[in-house]
Order: C-alpha cells, then sequence, then structure tokens
C-alpha cells in the first residue's frame, strides 16, 4: 500500500483499507503525516468558512470542531482521555498503564475531555486567522513524530512499531509541510511553533517520569494539546 493511503487510513476516519502495517511500515508512512494534517485542517477551514455565512461565530466554532472530531474519527481524543484518567492519578507506573488500557471513561479523562474541547471550540470560533487551521494539524502531527521516537513505555506497542521505520531523514523530511505553513502566519506562527515545542517537551517529561515513556495514547494527546496551542497563540490579543 501506498504510505499516503496508510497514513489516511491511520490518521483519519476515511474509509481506506489499511492492511496491518509490517515490521517499519508505519513508521516509514510518517512523512505523510503533516501532509495529511494539512488535509484535514483545509477541510476545516471550507467548513468553518461556510457556517460562519450561516451561524454565530460560536457556534460556527463548535460545528467546526465536530467536523475535526469527525475527520480523526475521535482518535486522538480517546488518547488524551486515557492519558487524563492515567497521568493524573496517584498511583504507581504500572497502575496507570493498567488504568489508560481500560476502555471506560474516568472522572480525570472527562475532565480533561471537556475542557479541552471546551477550550478548543472557543479558540476555533475565535480566529482570524484561517492559516491557524492548516498549521495546527500538519505541525501537531509532525511533532507527534518527535515524541513517537521517545522510549516506549510498553515494548511492542504503537510508539515501538512506529520507531522500527522512523529514522530522523524521515522526521526531517516531514517538516517541510509545516515550515511552509508557517510562512504566511510569520511572526504568529514562529510564537505558535515555539509553543508546539515547549508543550511537546513538557508532554515528553511527564510521560517519562509518571509512565517511564511514551505509549499510543500519549501521542494522541500530543497531537490533541499541540492542535490547542498553536490555536491559542493565533488567538492573542495584542495592544
Amino acid at each position: 500500500m501506498h504510505p499516503l493511503l496508510f497514513a489516511l487510513g491511520f490518521l483519519t476516519s476515511i474509509p481506506v483499507r489499511t492492511p496491518a502495517p509490517r515490521a517499519g511500515e508505519l513508521g516509514r508512512a510518517a512523512i505523510w503525516f503533516p501532509f495529511v494534517g494539512l488535509l484535514i485542517g483545509a477541510v476545516l477551514v471550507g467548513a468553518q468558512l461556510i457556517f460562519t455565512r450561516f451561524f454565530s461565530p460560536l457556534l460556527a466554532g463548535a460545528l467546526t470542531v465536530a467536523v475535526w472530531i469527525a475527520l480523526t474519527g475521535g482518535l486522538h481524543l480517546d488518547g488524551l482521555a486515557d492519558c487524563g484518567d492515567g497521568l493524573l492519578s496517584a498511583t504507581s507506573r504500572e497502575r496507570r498503564l493498567e488504568i489508560m488500557r481500560d476502555p471506560r471513561l474516568g472522572t480525570f479523562g472527562g475532565m480533561a475531555l471537556i475542557m479541552h474541547l471546551l477550550i478548543k471550540t472557543l479558540a476555533v470560533a475565535s480566529l482570524a486567522a484561517p492559516i491557524a487551521l492548516l498549521l495546527a494539524p500538519s505541525l501537531a502531527r509532525w511533532l507527534m513524530l518527535f515524541v513517537a521516537q521517545q522510549p516506549s513505555a510498553r515494548p511492542g506497542g504503537l510508539g515501538a512499531e512506529f520507531a522500527a521505520g522512523l529514522t530522523k531523514s524521515i522526521w526531517l523530511g516531514a517538516a517541510l509541510i509545516p515550515i511552509l505553513l508557517s510562512v504566511p502566519g510569520v511572526p504568529r506562527s514562529i510564537f505558535a511553533a515555539i509553543a508546539a515545542v515547549f508543550v511537546t517537551g513538557t508532554i515528553i517529561r511527564v510521560a517519562q517520569t509518571r509512565l517511564g515513556g511514551v505509549t499510543g495514547d500519549v501521542l494522541g494527546m500530543t497531537i490533541e494539546v499541540v492542535e490547542v496551542a498553536v490555536l491559542l497563540v493565533f488567538c492573542l490579543q495584542t495592544a
């Protein structure tokens, strides 16, 4: 299967038949992840333009986020909720990993999910620059690849599958799309990138401290949190 189709099937709810990845295939497809983020962003820009013609900014923002969730199948939100339950629990590393495997939504995960979606909706409703909706999904999926290269908390998990084929050259090549998307938004896009890198580094440190490494849920959380960080920078009001 072409790596782009594999990336589409892996990151979105688009019905692409994706067979079980062979060793290294997921990592090699990663070069297309920021491009898939760009495609998601393009759909979001179009959706927001349509919704703002007929609805209030807040309702248009909520509907745009609903499209966002539909495009990704809520996959990354699931990781965010699982991390909320696990990372915020005052227990051992082993128990946190067990909690994150539990399909049931806990109190911490529910709170994290509600607050995240609320902030994301308000941020989208407040955006004045459509470039933010293009940059956020693309940059988030690129930085997620950096997180995927960190030691895994579960040998043989999703993070380990990424590492099998994800080389430094693939990661650097995947940076092209986020870099090009940053140009129209300068200087704000530079601050957004700095914020995104800071958030990513914080996630890595927290995951290593509380879990002993990264997991597939941590990768999903990275995408969601970085997307919101980028949106918030573009929503900053200047005097």
